[in-house]
């Protein structure tokens, strides 16, 4: 029997599980028919629904480019509706040329800082990983960690780079047990254990003085600023 048939959570997971399930949101960067960066959030998804929590998993077809569109566009109103739906998230990315692509990015760049004084994605919780066409490496998970930290998201010390990903998924498109598939429960039990930690405690956690000080009509009015 694989790997993935006999996980069993944690007590350290299991015995936080609150009432409400924590809330993650998923993401990936690939519009190919077999997606690897798909495959790898669905993975994630069926782990994080085993340890307890809700999920969402967003789907980027149809989302136009930044600027093209106005958030009125339905699939930006989709977007944002998850993001504030969301308690933690989790990023995946193909690297391409080097970095992670703009199927991905154009996500990121459709959600703002600050909705009316409220930042949609400040104090959320965040794992980021990614797939590898050839050899190992962490450029794309570098690259989202600089991401997570400006939108104010808390991204979790562990992650995840897949090599070779056409390698690592069965005619059924389901992870084969791995070092790999491992390294993703680990992260996603993280995920799930920062996000419960964090969920009592996220007023504390993201209070600044700077913004106590700023109303919330300036603050909009600065981070939402048009150029000339």
């Amino acid at each position: 029997m694989s790997q993935r048939l006999t996980y069993q959570p944690s007590r350290s997971v299991s015995g936080h599980l609150l009432s409400t399930p924590p809330r993650i949101l998923l993401l990936y960067g690939s519009l190919r028919e077999r997606s690897f960066s798909r495959l790898v959030i669905e993975e994630s998804a069926r782990l994080l629904t085993r340890m307890g929590a809700e999920v969402r998993i967003f789907n980027p077809e149809g989302l136009p480019q930044t600027d093209t569109e106005d958030r009125s566009h339905p699939k930006v109103q989709e977007l944002i509706e998850l993001m504030m739906w969301s308690e933690g998230q989790v990023w995946c990315s193909p690297e391409r040329h080097g970095a992670m692509t703009s199927i991905f990015k154009s996500q990121i760049d459709w959600v703002p800082l600050n909705i009316g004084g409220i930042r949609p994605t400040q104090g959320k919780t965040l794992a980021v990983m990614q797939v590898c066409g050839g050899s190992q490496s962490f450029n794309v998970v570098n690259q989202l960690r600089v991401l997570g930290r400006w939108m104010r998201m808390v991204t979790i010390p562990n992650q995840s780079s897949v090599a070779k990903a056409f390698l690592e998924f069965d005619d059924n498109d389901r992870m084969k047990p791995s070092p790999y598939y491992n390294r993703i429960v680990d992260v996603m039990e993280e995920l799930m254990k920062f996000t419960l930690l964090l969920r009592n405690n996220k007023d504390y956690f993201v209070d600044r003085y700077s913004e106590r000080v700023e109303s919330a009509e300036v603050l909009s009015q600065r981070v939402n600023q048009r150029s000339i």
